[in-house]
């Protein structure tokens, strides 16, 4: 016989105070445990306790068998439809249980507590568990979270004792975490190649801004075609990108290979001297970037192809990233010495 715990308030008598005897029903648990309620509370909690008890008060009955969870969690789930709370320690010892109760009487209230409480508690060791109840009550936020759980800790989640009677009793609910595994993998693949690629696009852009200014202002080696360029100036604020361009300007300029087109480093230079053609909002006669107003000559006459349209697309992937770049540097708050 299990002992209760907590219980609506009653008399000596067993039955609960203030209640007239004709509407209090009597919950038993599988330990044989009776606890007192309201007819009208329960049925005001939980539709499914309102068919329940009115299908008893028609027969005159006045017992309502709740099995298959501890004589305690009962209890505590009783507790709960009286004053809609449950503290930690409740939580800790029959969150399980209290989830599986809310799901089967419909106590959303409940459901929703148990589910935040279950996510905060999950480990390697009853996260399978955890994910067997979350898929069987219908709770998706912990369903997933499980799922995430899993996915990240899988080398760890594959040694319990869990995941092994899983691979042997439920095979097709271990197929399913295996494609969510999958699917994780695919999306962390896809954004580390859409990181790359992005990253690729900001540095062409820092390197069109570094080739504009090479060409106008000049830098520490290399300068505009018409002056020569200033001695002992200090580098720019992106020197790292315009030390390269000067590097490959100057390389361009006294290649021998270049006129057969067999210097691949030459060929770099070439593309980066289209695509700032490309992208170039000055008049031809005041650019002063080499071979700039050739490029936006020779566009013109191309038809369009299947190489122009990716030359296309890698344009405007390139002024999507100076856009984006700008604004970041706008909104940059600057330091006041």
């Amino acid at each position: 016989m299990c002992r209760s715990s907590v219980s609506p308030p009653v008399n000596n008598s067993g039955q609960v105070s203030g209640e007239p005897v004709e509407s209090i029903v009597y919950i038993v648990t599988s330990g044989g445990r009776r606890i007192p309620a309201h007819a009208k509370i329960l049925a005001s909690s939980s539709p499914v306790l309102e068919s329940i008890t009115d299908q008893k008060r028609r027969r005159s009955e006045k017992i309502i068998p709740i099995n298959g969870v501890p004589c305690d969690a009962v209890e505590v789930f009783v507790s709960f439809l009286y004053f809609n709370r449950c503290n930690e320690e409740q939580m800790e010892k029959f969150g399980i249980h209290l989830l599986a109760l809310a799901h089967v009487y419909l106590v959303p209230q409940l459901k929703a507590q148990c589910t935040k409480a279950l996510i905060g508690r999950l480990t390697v060791e009853n996260v399978v568990d955890i994910l067997q109840l979350a898929r069987l009550c219908d709770a998706p936020d912990l369903y997933l979270k499980c799922m995430k759980v899993i996915s990240n800790r899988f080398k760890s989640v594959e040694e319990t004792e869990a995941w092994k009677f899983l691979q042997n009793n439920d095979p097709f609910l271990e197929l399913e975490i295996l494609k969510f595994i999958d699917e994780v993998e695919s999306r962390r693949k896809s954004t580390r190649k859409h990181m790359q690629e992005q990253s690729l696009y900001f540095q062409l852009s820092e390197a069109m801004d570094c080739l504009q200014h090479i060409c106008t202002e000049g830098c520490t080696s290399v300068g505009p075609y018409d002056r020569k360029p200033s001695k002992n100036r200090a580098p720019c604020s992106k020197f790292s990108t315009c030390e390269g361009l000067q590097h490959s300007i100057y390389h361009f300029s006294n290649c021998k290979k270049r006129v057969n087109g067999g210097c691949v480093r030459c060929k770099r230079m070439w593309q980066l001297f289209k695509l700032h053609s490309s992208i170039c909002e000055s008049p031809d006669s005041t650019c002063k970037v080499p071979l700039c107003r050739q490029f936006k000559t020779r566009g013109t006459q191309v038809k369009n192809n299947k190489q122009e349209e990716r030359w296309e697309l890698l344009v405007k992937k390139v002024v999507a990233a100076k856009a984006k770049e700008k604004i970041r540097t706008t909104r940059t708050p600057t330091k006041i010495i």
